[in-house]
């Protein structure tokens, strides 16, 4: 018997009938016994490989077959723009088999979401925070749809396990488990994960079942590939190549910040190109606006930030094109494979550095995938502020929740069972003592000062994981464009300078400011404005950067290096003539009485560096990815031994976090400082990463 054979009739019909395919991918087929069996399974294949189908063909099986009645599957994603996506096409798929799938997430009305839980649907398409929602709201009848849970699939999973929102998901599930008094089936899948094994560890490794890792293809793969570097020098000579390559064609262009896009975008148009944008601070309106525009053109360009790298469909593309450089490997692959679906179609993607900087990150990414290197998917350490929000979210749950009831679902639950209960109990104290939680010597409610932090527009402070930037809301009228940061109003200029902003690729012109409201009302302009968004920012990592080093400290070229490149390239080499591959370089300049230490490290291992030298007593050192600049050259030497030897022993464990790093993090409010401080030491600093660099040769250069 095949795996075809395994699966219900009825599916199989409809999969020749219907759909009219001829066969299944080799993914797809790999996944229908252990899927039909139960098993918890992670996914891996290459963006449009089928995967969606690949999970949902065997899980609908399973429903026909068991005659499985009210909400059976939650399909969860990290963006409501890729549910939205994906919802006809999995409405089609349950439709041909006589079941029904529903969209749950926050732009649907109360109408329909009383509807689905008076009637609800087979499989239910929604985000972590909306399951948040339903268990902590008042009204029972969210809890009670999700008590026929028996199976969850988990789309783009690399996209929640690399953050905070991945460990809210995983408690989530489990509460979801405890309603339904069953171990929930899961399913993840990703196009790009350089450590399968011990992601699935994490999706599941505490779960009964057996668990496997389907991967047909190696996802790193570089076979059948046109890429190119190419460097241009600044955003305007980005354009001008965009409007004269690949006139014809449909060309999705990334860049790396909304400001970027909106920038490009306006380039772009000013050069007659037909070009949309996408990014997050759009309106849903207008991004599907211009994401469906572009699927229907043919001469077009569409510029995005990383909301298209996921599965979100915009049509058969002919080319991508990358600004600068993405962060890492991972995104790469995802970028990549957008494009090379159709037959006798080559993936491609074409790279345009603006900056040597990027022209360097670039060149190192490009390395580091030939090298067939995939960066691993690693969960935040230490998720106690996590801990403090699922107290509360369990308060309003269950209208209270004993001492002993939170200690048996939170001290030994898979999420937080490996931390010191001992401190999980302090966490809980502390709360008690803030006057965030409250107690009737029995249960646990939230207090008064937890009602303040995260009690606003009914608790949905509590439901977000993570901190909302202040952002204004822009409209045209009674039309809303999208958001952009406060700082864009706050920019110095003269008192009679007009603001003008951008946001969808083109220009208005502030006429009112709500501050009480946020929301700012705009009308078109012809000048060129400029809108701002805060975002964290990214340092290269250790990897990375240690690529970059070698890059310039080699004489070799890449294949897919232009001409104009390789110039830059040797330019950068000969600045940087004194670096080697393997060693630390020191060079002390008297003249400003400072030093430079080339470490090639990335930002995280530098930036403790810096800090351990500040707090031996050394004045305040900078740190970026590749160096780090101190204060005094004729003591360089000596403050580097030093630091050295204070950081052999352990004197990184100390280091004092500032405070406003603690207060970016989500619930810090609940958290002791001295919790807070351990758990952003332990993300900020790889102990493993820094003590390998504290063992490096040194090579000084007075």
């Amino acid at each position: 018997m095949s795996a075809f054979d395994q699966l219900d009739p009825l599916v199989q019909h409809h999969i020749v009938n219907t759909l009219g395919w001829r066969g299944l991918r080799p993914l797809q087929e790999a996944c229908i016994e252990p899927i039909q069996s139960g098993e918890h399974c992670l996914l891996l294949a290459p963006t449009a490989g089928g995967k969606t189908e690949a999970a949902t063909f065997p899980v609908l099986s399973r429903i026909c077959e068991g005659s499985w009645t009210g909400l059976s599957v939650i399909y969860v994603c990290p963006l409501k723009a890729l549910l939205n996506n994906l919802h006809p096409r999995l409405e089609e798929y349950c439709r041909m088999v006589g079941r029904r799938c529903e969209l749950w997430h926050g732009d649907i009305g109360p109408s329909q979401r009383n509807r689905i839980k008076a009637d609800p649907p087979d499989i239910l398409l929604t985000t972590p925070e909306s399951l948040e929602v339903m268990l902590i709201s008042s009204k029972e009848d969210g809890r009670e749809m999700l008590q026929s849970v028996r199976v969850v699939i988990i789309d783009e999973i690399h996209a929640f396990a690399g953050d905070d929102r991945g460990w809210h998901l995983l408690a989530v599930l489990e509460r979801i488990g405890r309603l339904a008094k069953r171990e929930i089936q899961r399913i993840g899948l990703s196009a790009t994960v350089g450590n399968p094994e011990e992601l699935l560890e994490w999706l599941a490794g505490h779960c009964q079942r057996p668990r496997r890792v389907i991967q047909p293809t190696a996802p790193g793969s570089t076979a059948e590939t046109d890429v190119q570097l190419d460097y241009v020098g600044s955003l305007q000579n980005a354009a001008i190549v965009i409007s004269r390559l690949y006139r014809g064609e449909k060309r999705l262009v990334f860049c790396d910040s909304r400001s970027r896009v909106e920038e490009l975008g306006i380039l772009l148009r000013e050069l007659n190109v037909s070009a949309f944008l996408s990014h997050s601070s759009l309106s849903a309106e207008e991004r599907r606006d211009s994401e469906a525009a572009f699927a229907q053109g043919q001469d077009c360009v569409i510029v995005a930030t990383s909301t298209l790298e996921l599965g979100i469909d915009v049509g058969d593309l002919d080319r991508v094109i990358q600004i600068d450089a993405p962060w890492s490997v991972a995104s790469f692959l995802q970028r990549l494979g957008r494009t090379g679906r159709r037959a006798g179609s080559t993936r491609n993607c074409l790279f345009l550095v603006t900056s040597d900087n990027a022209l360097l990150r670039a060149a190192a990414l490009l390395a580091l995938w030939k090298d067939d290197y995939l960066e691993p998917v690693e969960p935040p350490k230490h998720p106690l502020h996590l801990f403090a929000q699922q107290i509360m979210a369990l308060a309003l749950q269950t209208g209270g929740i004993g001492q002993e009831d939170w200690q048996k679902m939170m001290v030994d639950s898979p999420i937080f069972g490996a931390e010191d209960p001992k401190t999980l109990e302090g966490i809980v104290d502390y709360m008690l003592e803030e006057g965030i939680l409250w107690s009737d010597g029995a249960r646990l409610v939230i207090g008064d000062a937890g009602e303040g932090y995260f009690g606003r527009r009914h608790f949905m402070d509590l439901i977000s994981v993570f901190t909302s930037d202040p952002v204004f809301k822009v409209l045209h009228g009674r039309k809303e464009l999208g958001s952009v940061d406060q700082v864009t109003f706050l920019r110095e200029r003269r008192d009679d300078q007009p603001i003008i902003l951008s946001l969808g690729g083109r220009s208005w012109l502030v006429q009112d400011i709500d501050w009480k409201a946020r929301q700012a009302q705009v009308i078109p302009e012809e000048g060129k404005g400029k809108s701002q968004w805060l975002g964290t920012g990214q340092g290269m990592s250790f990897r990375f950067a240690r690529k970059v080093q070698e890059i310039l400290a080699s004489e070799d070229n890449g294949h897919e290096w232009t001409s104009r490149t390789k110039d830059a390239m040797e330019s950068l080499r000969d600045l940087y003539n004194f670096i080697s591959k393997d060693d630390d370089l020191i060079i002390a300049n008297h003249e400003k009485d400072e030093f430079h230490w080339y470490t090639f490290a990335g930002s995280s291992c530098n930036l403790a560096i810096a800090s351990c030298l500040n707090e031996t007593g050394y004045d305040p050192a900078y740190s970026d990815d590749f160096k780090i600049r101190g204060k005094g050259a004729a003591k360089a030497y000596k403050a580097i031994q030093s630091v050295k030897y204070a950081m052999a022993k352990g004197l990184f464990e100390g280091f004092e976090i500032k405070r406003e790093i603690i207060e970016a993090l989500k619930f810090h409010q609940a958290l002791p400082d001295k919790v807070a401080q351990e758990l952003m030491r332990t993300r900020l600093f790889n102990e493993e990463i820094i003590r390998e660099q504290i063992k490096r040769n040194l090579v000084f250069f007075d």
